[in-house]
């Protein structure tokens, strides 16, 4: 595949959140961009339809398919039997999934691929945010919209880096690889290992096996940076089998002030950020390693830092009163779970905590991985978790009863319900001063409106 030449692609689930800011990336760098889906949802809707993307018609239609496209771009929402796969299949057409085609549009380039259980999303945005104020061209691809990016992948000929968020799910129907052992990369960080989709990966062990594959593929004149924090990490760590540099980190020093956290650098300055919590610590310092290994100095890593507000769904502040706030996540693991609701307690102390969290990933809903959730909420005031029946159907799971749930929780400030109407019955009618609330989900709690919420019991 040309690397300069104007090219002709079509993707196959392009709906879908990756797939669809990879589209609009290519058809900014000036290719031609065609695509099918069966479902297409907003905000992907919108967003195609804006420049001009957005397919005349839901569905598979194989005719779509010809010589004249140079290849096609497999989204993991389709299937073996997709008539268009099968059309390009009979044609010889080059099929990519589409972390092989990020390697295939960047392996010129350093790449610096961020992986890990949790965490990921947050230190690649971090890195994206300083790289930018500090004026340096690079391509990237991150899984959440971040404030002054249009667009969630940049693909373009010029830059040297190329910042890439590395997911372990798998690549393609047709590909069963995680995606981040497709990056090959130059520069790689782990931020933590936490068992995670069991429907892909049965037992931990084999999890783990997945990561260490990916420190492997590291090029051996390049670096890993991994958490410390994280005793299994570390651990899989010293039995990789590669001459890359190796270096830990841990929490930076910090201290909290009457709600902001404060980060001490090595001059016992005093940095104020907008974000918090032991994670998003961590995270910052596995982005200010990566920064410095590309040029960045710590002074002008700390002075971009200062001003970076989060990745979208990451902590990401709803809306704000005087004595109370209102925060989503898009936390949905057991480690996820802990660590989120740990940081907004400790980050406001004072202050009584509402927790809720939807369970609504295939691994969340399985009777037996429930059990990894035991005491993850214990540092909310109160908690509520909910699930919809639907959705195990759906899935195609066994049915789990409130009683498996809380059980599994394990703490008595849990409470499990069925109705996200009762749900946000129970929200609403608080009396919201001198309390603080989190909403936890992959899901969106059946299509709640969270600004609509965030007026209902701030105003």
């Amino acid at each position: 595949m040309s690397y300069f030449n104007v090219m002709n692609f079509h993707f196959i689930a392009i709906g879908g959140s990756a797939m669809h800011n990879l589209a609009i990336a290519l058809h900014l760098k000036g290719d031609v961009v065609t695509g099918s889906d069966d479902e297409i949802f907003e905000p992907s809707k919108g967003r195609l339809k804006k420049y001009g993307l957005l397919p005349s018609k839901i569905g598979w239609d194989s005719r779509l398919i010809n010589n004249e496209i140079d290849a096609v771009i497999l989204g993991m929402h389709a299937r073996e039997n997709n008539p268009e796969l099968i059309a390009a299949q009979e044609l010889n057409i080059p099929i990519y999934s589409y972390p092989e085609f990020i390697y295939e549009q960047t392996k010129r380039q350093t790449r610096i691929v961020v992986g890990g259980s949790h965490g990921k999303t947050s230190i690649t945005s971090m890195i994206l945010h300083v790289l930018k104020l500090n004026d340096v061209d690079h391509n990237y691809m991150v899984g959440a919209q971040l404030d002054g990016f249009e667009c969630m992948v940049k693909l373009s000929d010029k830059p040297k880096i190329a910042v890439l968020e590395g997911d372990e799910y798998l690549s393609s129907p047709i590909d069963r690889r995680p995606k981040f052992h497709l990056y090959h990369p130059d520069i790689a960080v782990i931020s933590g290992i936490a068992w995670d989709h069991i429907n892909v990966f049965p037992t931990f062990e084999n999890y783990i096996e997945q990561f260490k594959i990916f420190a492997e593929g590291i090029s051996n004149d390049g670096s890993l940076f991994y958490c410390s924090n994280d005793a299994r990490l570390v651990n899989m760590v010293s039995s990789v089998q590669n001459s890359c540099f190796k270096k830990s980190y841990t929490t930076h020093s910090h201290l909290i002030d009457n709600g902001v956290t404060v980060l001490i650098d090595e001059m016992g300055n005093e940095i104020p950020i907008e974000v918090f919590g032991e994670h998003n610590l961590q995270n910052l310092k596995a982005a200010q390693l990566v920064c410095k290994a590309v040029g960045i100095d710590d002074s002008s890593f700390y002075k971009a830092i200062k001003t970076f507000k989060g990745a979208s769904k990451r902590l990401e502040l709803v809306r704000k009163g005087e004595t109370c706030s209102f925060y989503k996540d898009f936390a949905h693991s057991p480690s996820k779970l802990r660590a989120t609701t740990k940081a907004l307690k400790k980050q406001f102390k004072n202050r009584t905590l509402i927790a809720c969290m939807e369970l609504h990933t295939f691994s969340s809903l399985n009777k037996e991985f429930l059990k990894e959730y035991n005491q993850t909420m214990i540092d909310a005031d109160e908690a509520y978790i909910y699930f919809n029946r639907d959705t195990i159907k759906h899935k195609k799971l066994d049915d789990i009863s409130e009683e498996d749930v809380f059980n599994s929780f394990g703490s008595k400030n849990v409470t499990v319900l069925t109705s996200s109407e009762e749900l946000l019955k129970i929200i609403v009618n608080k009396k919201w001063e001198n309390k603080n609330l989190l909403m936890m989900s992959s899901g969106n709690f059946d299509g709640v409106d969270f600004k609509d919420l965030g007026a209902k019991i701030i105003d």
